[in-house]
């Protein structure tokens, strides 16, 4: 794709995916936020935080099965975007449940397991977003992978985290599906991770039988 098409790409990209707030501020503008807003928000935040965490995740399984070499281009964006709305979602939880009372927050971090969750995903996020610049990928070199792979690491905390939520309710298949989206993704990535390694055993092994052989 030529550098001008892929702009285009990333500015529709960029206007799609700040769509969810503005539905959410129209709503809460037009006062339709249903009985518990809090609750509709934190649930609106959440979703679009795990929805951008794993269309990122599928952009290699896709570049790799379709040919698309140019949607690497749009990773960092989602990426991004997926922190965003985490931040959001965060946001939320400080604000509107806690009003900025960190012994409250840290109770409700320690008593109820899907927080937990939740918050170490936040926590991790933030750690991959603040290495997301140019300048962090040129200083941590060949670590900056090695620390991004923990995205695979946050998306299951974060179908954790809405597994615990919804468990109470009984409500277990919207988590059900992100589950198996994040299997399948994971297994995606491992089943290359082997194919690699086999294919770069096989020319080792071919190497040293032409070195051997001369």
């Amino acid at each position: 794709m030529k550098r001008t098409s892929l702009r285009i790409v990333k500015a529709a990209l960029f206007v799609t995916a700040l769509l969810p707030l503005a539905r959410l501020l129209a709503l809460g503008f037009a006062n339709q936020l249903g009985a518990n807003p809090v609750e509709f928000v934190t649930r609106s935040t959440g979703t679009w935080t795990l929805v951008m965490l794993l269309v990122t995740l599928a952009v290699t399984p896709l570049r790799v099965l379709a040919g698309w070499s140019w949607l690497a281009g749009l990773r960092r964006m989602l990426g991004l975007f997926a922190f965003f709305y985490a931040t959001l979602h965060f946001t939320t939880f400080v604000w509107f449940e806690h009003w900025f009372a960190p012994p409250a927050m840290l109770a409700d971090v320690l008593k109820r397991p899907f927080v937990t969750a939740g918050m170490a995903a936040y926590l991790l996020m933030s750690a991959l977003a603040a290495t997301s610049t140019n300048a962090m990928i040129r200083r941590l070199g060949r670590s900056w992978q090695a620390l991004h792979r923990l995205v695979y690491v946050i998306a299951a905390l974060g179908v954790l985290h809405l597994w615990w939520a919804k468990a109470g309710k009984n409500d277990l298949a919207q988590p059900r599906i992100y589950a198996l989206v994040v299997a399948l993704l994971l297994a995606f990535r491992i089943v290359q991770y082997v194919r690699r390694r086999r294919t770069r055993s096989r020319l080792q092994s071919a190497g040293g039988s032409r070195r051997s052989s001369a």
